[in-house]
């Protein structure tokens, strides 16, 4: 496959800024990196780019039982938070690979601002030491519980909606999608740039082509964070490639967000056009020059902010 040259005067001026000064960092390609590496080298993302933690009320680390052990999450509440309160359960990005907790930690602090209620985010199993299907295990494992405890948690388990990012929009999905017609019944998902196919006919989209040279997310880095996960998974199952689950009725409403410069802009445009088909609620956001990873950076790009904010309309709207 032919990779377009990267050509930074495609991207939003604010994008096209951030770029060229992370650029006189210079920095080694993140593909280069050993694993612990690029954990450390993802790590600085959010604590550069994310803007001040904003501040809550309460945040709580808590575990959980998962299928190998537990499962580490985080709760944030807002002040003022209801006795059972609704409540998003985020997934973090990273590539299946890397991210956690704290790379994300200001993110969720947005989500609690522009929704006014309760976060929690779930720190799932990573490849390489745990490759697919782990993540997707831990998350549903994680959302169980969530329900099981409620109560306790001061949350209200009739009112839940899920939301990730990159490979965490993946989960969210993958979620939405094993749940459903079961007792728990989630209210809506926000899916962030979502990956939703890593089957073999993914790496010929056009949107791989265009964009895999644009970073942060370039192809090299795509592979070097994925590949672990599916190692020896097959990559046609939806637990993995959301997209190719054989039906898309009775999902959650959905808002979906893409960078036009992003490497999988086309996993979130034919990821709507599913739901859209098969008469799910959607609504499709794709934002003009932007690149991947753009939620956590909104302390230096206002488009991010602004996602965020319609991000919390949707979320308030259906979980009230």
């Amino acid at each position: 496959m032919t990779v377009a040259p990267f050509n930074p005067d495609r991207l939003a001026p604010e994008v096209r800024d951030l770029l060229r000064s992370a650029a006189n960092t210079n920095q080694p390609p993140m593909e280069t990196l050993t694993m612990a590496e690029m954990r450390e080298a993802y790590r600085q993302v959010g604590r550069a780019f994310g803007g001040e933690p904003l501040p809550v009320a309460q945040i709580r680390d808590l575990e959980v039982d998962g299928p190998l052990g537990s499962i580490p999450l985080r709760l944030y509440r807002p002040r003022g938070a209801e006795e059972a309160a609704p409540a998003t359960v985020f997934l973090h990005g990273g590539g299946w690979s890397t991210g956690d907790l704290d790379t994300h930690d200001k993110v969720c602090r947005r989500l609690v601002h522009v929704t006014g209620h309760p976060v929690v985010s779930v720190a799932y199993r990573l490849a390489p030491e745990h490759p697919a299907p782990a993540g997707p295990e831990d998350v549903l494992a994680a959302i169980r519980a969530l329900v099981k405890d409620a109560k306790k948690l001061g949350l209200d388990p009739k009112r839940l909606a899920v939301a990730g990012d990159s490979a965490g929009g993946s989960l969210a999905a993958v979620a939405c999608q094993q749940l459903r017609g079961g007792p728990i019944a989630l209210r809506a998902q926000v899916l962030f740039y979502p990956c939703t196919d890593l089957s073999p006919a993914s790496w010929q989209y056009a949107s791989r082509q265009e964009n895999g040279a644009v970073p942060p997310l370039t192809l090299g880095l795509m592979h070097a964070m994925s590949d672990p996960y599916v190692a020896g998974f097959n990559t046609m199952d939806p637990r993995v490639s959301p997209l190719r689950a054989e039906d898309f009725h009775n999902l959650p409403p959905a808002l979906i967000f893409a960078g036009e410069c992003d490497v999988l802009r086309d996993d979130a445009r034919l990821y709507q056009a599913a739901l859209k088909t098969a008469g799910v609620e959607v609504e499709y956001v794709e934002l003009h020059g932007m690149v991947h990873g753009f939620i956590e950076m909104a302390g230096v790009l206002q488009a991010a902010v602004q996602a965020f904010e319609r991000a919390g309309t949707f979320l308030r709207e259906h979980l009230a």
